[in-house]
C-alpha cells in the first residue's frame, strides 16, 4: 500500500540522500525514471554518488549530458527517483527547475520535490519485504576525474 508523505523529504530521507554517509552507499543504485517523447517511462540507474539532497525540497542529480534521460528532463522536466532497499521503498516525484549546469560530459539537474510516496506491504502481505536493494561492483574511486566533477556539480553553492 502506498502512502503520501507530503511534498518534502522526511528527515530520514533527507539524511539518506545528503551524501553524509556516501562511502557506505557507493555500491547502491537508485532508479530514476523520466518521461520520453512518446509519453513512456524511461528508466535509468544512478547512484548515491550522483544524487544529493540539498534540502528537503531540492535534489540534484548528475547524469550524462547527452543521454536520453538528460534530454527527457530538459524537454518534459519530470522525474521519479526510486529508493528500493530492505528498510524502505519510496518514490520521490520531482520536477526539474532551471537549466542544467554542465561540466565536461556531465549535466547537473536540480529537481524540486513535489510528492514523496512510501510503499509498505498491505495487511494480507504481512511479513513480505524487500530483501536487498540494487547494488553494483566495484564501487567508483573518489579520486577519478569523473567522480570529482560529479561531486563539484552536486556540492556547488551556486543558487539554482
Amino acid at each position: 500500500m502506498t502512502t503520501s508523505r507530503g511534498s518534502a523529504l522526511p528527515a530520514h530521507l533527507l539524511e539518506l540522500l545528503s551524501q553524509a554517509d556516501l562511502p557506505s552507499r557507493l555500491d547502491r543504485a537508485l532508479p530514476l525514471v523520466t518521461l520520453d517523447a512518446g509519453g513512456r517511462p524511461h528508466p535509468m540507474l544512478c547512484s548515491y554518488l550522483e544524487c544529493r539532497a540539498v534540502d528537503s525540497r531540492t535534489i540534484r542529480v548528475v547524469i550524462g549530458a547527452g543521454s536520453g534521460s538528460a534530454r527527457n528532463l530538459e524537454e518534459r522536466q519530470v522525474a521519479t527517483l526510486l529508493i528500493v532497499e530492505p528498510e524502505r521503498t519510496v518514490y520521490v516525484k520531482c520536477r526539474a527547475a532551471g537549466a542544467p549546469r554542465h561540466e565536461a560530459v556531465l549535466a547537473c539537474f536540480t529537481l524540486r520535490v513535489e510528492e514523496v510516496l512510501e510503499d509498505a506491504p498491505a495487511e494480507w502481505e504481512a511479513g513480505t519485504r524487500i530483501t536487498g536493494g540494487i547494488t553494483y561492483s566495484p564501487p567508483p574511486s573518489f579520486d577519478t576525474p569523473e567522480v570529482q566533477a560529479t561531486l563539484r556539480l552536486l556540492r556547488s553553492e551556486r543558487p539554482d
